[in-house]
């Protein structure tokens, strides 16, 4: 029987990426998208499209209804990929920015999800595999707020993990660190005129979306997945470095970065 996987924030980046590898693998792929243009590009391809706006709950129940609808209520895997970033000094940031920040990175996550545990219980091994951050794993000045939100979800999947097991659900978390895609283009500056921008260092160690995608399926396909994927050389050093590391070592660190 062909497996059902949903993918979140299938545009492009590691969203496309991964849709595109898991067809080739055999799955029966829906792949969620913002526009409907996305959708229509997704559907041309041979996906089972999906238009989702994380952002909007009326948008998330509709296309959790869709999902269900298309695999008979028994989904195997849910990417939750989708996402964006709000990048500025805290105090610049508005109580209604961040509010939009967790809003699309965090609270849809948490809606779609919930709308999906009894098609993910129903097919006895579901998989729910969540893409963090390097940033969710430290902060650095100017993305507190997308930090934030990827804490949040750090934290939201490891209560996730512990609470579903015993329906057979196992949850993990990609955490990738300096990857190629459109993400750096929208992201929503508060300050236009000096907006926060990665270090030049990063693109020494940029990789392209493609590099998550063995850890995608080890999530999807191993009787035994990981809690966490870390991704890129960056987020490998950082998890080290933050179990090492003194507090006011690792803050002088990103200071600098």
């Amino acid at each position: 029987m062909q497996k059902s996987v949903l993918i979140t924030g299938c545009s492009s980046g590691i969203g496309l990426a991964a849709a595109m590898d898991l067809q080739a693998r055999g799955y029966h792929v829906l792949a969620a998208c913002r526009k409907p243009d996305d959708v229509a590009r997704m559907e041309h391809q041979g996906f089972s499209g999906i238009l989702l706006d994380l952002d909007d709950a009326e948008s998330v129940s509709r296309a959790a209804e869709q999902v269900i609808a298309l695999t008979n209520n028994c989904l195997h895997g849910l990417f939750n990929n989708g996402g964006f970033g709000v990048y500025g000094p805290l105090a610049h940031l508005s109580r209604q920015q961040l509010e939009q920040q967790f809003s699309t990175n965090f609270f849809g996550t948490h809606q779609l999800t919930m709308l999906l545990l009894p098609a993910l219980q129903a097919s006895g091994n579901g998989r729910i595999i969540n893409t963090s951050s390097v940033l969710g794993l430290i902060s650095t000045p100017g993305r507190g707020a997308y930090a934030a939100s990827k804490y949040a979800l750090e934290a939201w999947s490891d209560a996730l993990r512990m609470e579903q097991r015993r329906y057979g659900i196992r949850v993990s978390l990609i955490e990738p660190g300096p990857i190629h895609s459109r993400f750096t283009d929208n992201v929503s500056q508060a300050q236009q005129d000096k907006p926060v921008q990665n270090p030049g260092i990063a693109a020494r160690f940029t990789l392209p979306p493609e590099a998550i995608l063995p850890k995608l399926r080890h999530a999807l396909e191993s009787s035994h997945p990981r809690l966490r994927y870390p991704v890129t050389l960056v987020a490998h050093a950082m998890t080290i470095l933050k179990r090492l590391l003194p507090g006011w070592m690792l803050d002088r660190i990103l200071r600098g970065h």
